[in-house]
């Protein structure tokens, strides 16, 4: 009786056990389902495979070095010209930054990358214009410039790069901006008459030979018959393009406060610091010296033109040096926004550049049918100031050979009424901006009216400083 009992309780057990294997089998092939707020439900499965992303959804220095890079693809998207039909253009304002060059500084002690500045049609990365444009630039002595530009060569030419200059990257960057600007603004808008003249363009760059040639890059494959005889070239000294309104103490100091805030940043920063004393130790120096030398531009160099870090005896500089140095400039970017001292030193610097494209918008937008095309050739100082006055907090440093385009359009159906569009590498950012936030872009006509963009930078930028005009915000001391 008891081995009875005990036989049945043991097949009890194991049918239970079956039972409970079975069911947790089969609760594994159903998918999980999760109600939603609406009601609705929805799967939860596991992917095979992730979705493809345009970019990483945390920081990856190796990603945002490639953007910075920017190498030159053979097709580019950009919504740069687009606005409802019965909208027409009436100018644009380009502000671009130089294209690649080589480094500024050198790793001391160290072999300089080997990079060609020779421009040489058959090598890569290379543009169907390029060739045009070397013989067109050989023959520039009809070219009229302002002060220094005029001594400056008109495209590089050394066997091994001189620091600082515009390399063949460089320059087929801004061929191919120049290619997209033309497609866009005079084939599909008809910007420039058939018959243009100097008076149509407006063309500024600073005294160095990489914005100047990165600003001729552009406009020859930009300007339908190139022609030296309408090309004016104005010098800017300075690269926030203050022109005659660079008096203002109060930027100078906001600058100032700014860079004690990266001074900051940078020490508290112990793996940062760490990376360079296991550098300095690669080279050969002390960690002062290599810091100073500021070695992420000339890693960037060996990075972008794909040449293997260098090395000594003492071992390599590696890609987890680039990744770590790479990552804290990501990281400052981040608070420099939080912490708004760069935010009001960008708009003392930038006024007097916005006040000047504000005022060429409202001649035009009045009839005036002169410098419909403005270019500026600058920096990443000069770009990155204006970007984040404008309020475009999401934007990211400028690469090589970015652009930022001011878009005046008509409205045909009301002809006094006219709107910009402010685009970044092609992105539509108007609604990024301060000053058209809240501007409801879905509207019949989504653009920013004009008038705001005339009250942003005649008064709107002021107010921080409790001011009402540049002069008064410059000089009065808020400490």
């Amino acid at each position: 009786m008891l081995f009875r009992n005990r036989f049945l309780f043991l097949l009890a057990l194991a049918a239970l056990l079956a039972f409970l294997s079975l069911s947790l089998q089969f609760l594994h092939l159903i998918p999980v389902t999760s109600v939603k707020e609406d009601g609705s439900s929805s799967k939860n499965r596991k992917r095979i495979m992730p979705d493809p992303l345009t970019e990483p959804p945390a920081i990856d220095p190796i990603y945002e070095a490639q953007v910075y890079c920017n190498t030159p693809r053979t097709k580019e998207h950009s919504i740069e010209g687009h606005a409802p039909h019965n909208f027409k253009l009436l100018s644009i304002n380009v502000l671009i930054r130089h294209g690649d060059r080589y480094p500024l500084y050198a790793i001391p002690k160290m072999k300089r990358p080997d990079i060609d500045c020779n421009l040489l049609p058959d090598r890569k990365p290379s543009h169907p214009q390029l060739e045009a444009f070397i013989n067109h630039m050989f023959k520039g002595s009809e070219a009229q410039m302002d002060g220094t530009l005029s001594s400056l060569p008109r495209y590089p030419s050394h066997l091994l790069c001189e620091m600082g200059e515009l390399t063949q990257t460089g320059v087929v960057q801004h061929l191919q901006n120049g290619q997209l600007l033309r497609e866009t603004y005079l084939k599909k808008h008809k910007l420039l008459p058939d018959n243009w003249t100097a008076k149509h363009l407006y063309i500024e760059s600073t005294g160095k030979s990489r914005t100047l040639q990165s600003g001729l890059a552009l406009l020859y494959s930009f300007l339908p018959n190139f022609d030296w005889k309408k090309i004016i070239i104005k010098h800017q000294w300075s690269s926030v393009f203050c022109s005659a309104s660079c008096d203002c103490p109060m930027r100078n100091h906001y600058l100032e406060e700014e860079q004690r805030r990266q001074y900051s940043f940078r020490v508290k920063n112990s793996y940062l610091e760490k990376t360079y004393v296991d550098m300095a130790k690669v080279v050969g120096i002390p960690t002062r010296q290599l810091r100073a030398s500021n070695p992420i531009d000339s890693l960037l160099c060996h990075f972008c033109h794909n040449v293997s870090f260098p090395c000594t005896k003492n071992g390599c500089i590696d890609m987890e040096h680039f990744k770590v140095i790479k990552t804290h400039q990501i990281e400052d970017e981040k608070e420099r926004q939080a912490k708004k001292l760069y935010f009001k030193y960008a708009l003392m610097a930038t006024h007097p550049l916005l006040n000047q494209t504000v005022t060429r918008m409202q001649r035009i937008a009045e009839g005036r049918k002169e410098e419909l095309f403005a270019l500026y050739s600058a920096h990443d100082v000069t770009l990155s100031p204006v970007l984040s006055a404008l309020g475009i907090i999401e934007a990211r440093f400028p690469r090589f050979a970015a652009r930022l385009v001011f878009e005046l359009w008509q409205d045909l159906s009301r002809s006094k009424e006219h709107f910009i569009r402010i685009l970044y590498n092609g992105e539509d950012v108007t609604f990024q901006t301060s000053f058209c936030r809240e501007h409801d872009r879905h509207s019949s006509r989504p653009l920013c009216p004009l008038a705001k963009f005339v009250h942003f930078v005649r008064r709107e930028m002021f107010a921080v400083f409790n001011s009402t005009n540049y002069y008064d915000a410059c000089h009065r001391r808020v400490f």
